[in-house]
């Protein structure tokens, strides 16, 4: 039987059982008002009368599942993933039932569509949550990025287990994992940083890298990027056609020229006389 046959069926017994209690009540009276003996006084252990029942408590509640049974296949998905990702617990079709009021039993798309859900397991009898990487604690975590020497997304790890971004900065203020922004995407990066592998750069290397002169122009500077295979984070071209568009000018601003302390200058800073060496100097 549908649900709204049974909200309909459930408001007609509602009116013929209060009917019956009106009934019942007048009955009472008139049988009050007829009888001619006196009423005793009331005990010390006599019992209130109880307050009447109201027979439309439940009907908001089937009015709400009504609603999430009649909602689109992907709304109910979300709703049971919703619950095994916060729960971490295996339910079968009827807990879920109970617990979110969707029924993947009288719903075969919802069923098969949580069935084959890549982040649900289904073991033939039970739903459960199913992450990317099956971990339990922080050290499983550290084991795993140690696995992954050009790093692995944080994004990928995120719904592993419920403590898991706690332990992420936990490691990261341990100093055994790094974690790094991507420059294109914007997400966070962990990189494992395994002290049993130290690495030592040697003096004339900093000095090689160091004394390497890049070009003076951004777009030789992403020229050699690109050629590397490396994306530019700018781009310099596309930037000063549209200069030109707009009747701007790309030419860069001449430098103002420094002056030199002469002896015509001021001097306000007598009490600091190592900058006036150069005039000394030139006076001598």
């Amino acid at each position: 039987m549908a649900l709204q046959e049974q909200l309909d069926k459930f408001k007609k017994q509602q009116e013929k059982c209060q009917s019956t209690l009106t009934s019942i009540a007048a009955s009472n009276k008139a049988t009050i008002k007829k009888s001619t003996f006196v009423p005793a006084a009331p005990s010390a252990n006599a019992r209130t009368p109880a307050p009447a029942v109201k027979f439309s408590n439940d009907t908001e509640r089937l009015q709400h599942i009504n609603s999430i049974r009649k909602a689109p296949v992907g709304a109910q998905i979300k709703r049971v993933i919703d619950l095994l990702l916060e729960t971490r617990q295996a339910f079968t079709p009827e807990q879920i039932n109970e617990t979110c009021y969707v029924d993947t039993n009288a719903n075969k798309a919802v069923f098969d569509s949580l069935r084959n859900n890549p982040k649900v397991n289904y073991d033939g009898k039970r739903f459960s949550y199913k992450s990317k990487h099956d971990l339990k604690d922080k050290t499983q975590l550290l084991h795993l990025i140690r696995k992954f020497l050009e790093g692995i997304a944080v994004i990928d790890l995120k719904d592993a287990y419920p403590m898991v971004m706690e332990d992420l900065q936990a490691l990261k203020a341990a100093g055994q994992i790094w974690l790094l922004s991507n420059f294109d995407s914007q997400e966070d990066i962990a990189y494992p940083n395994d002290p049993r592998v130290p690495l030592k750069v040697d003096d004339d290397l900093k000095q090689l890298f160091r004394g390497i002169e890049l070009p003076r122009d951004m777009i030789d500077i992403e020229r050699d990027l690109q050629k590397n295979g490396m994306k530019p984070a700018t781009n310099t071209a596309q930037r000063r056609a549209r200069s030109e568009v707009h009747g701007i000018s790309s030419k860069q601003k001449p430098k103002k020229k420094k002056h030199e302390i002469t002896k015509r200058t001021k001097l306000t800073n007598a009490h600091l006389p190592e900058l006036f060496r150069n005039l000394e100097n030139s006076n001598s």
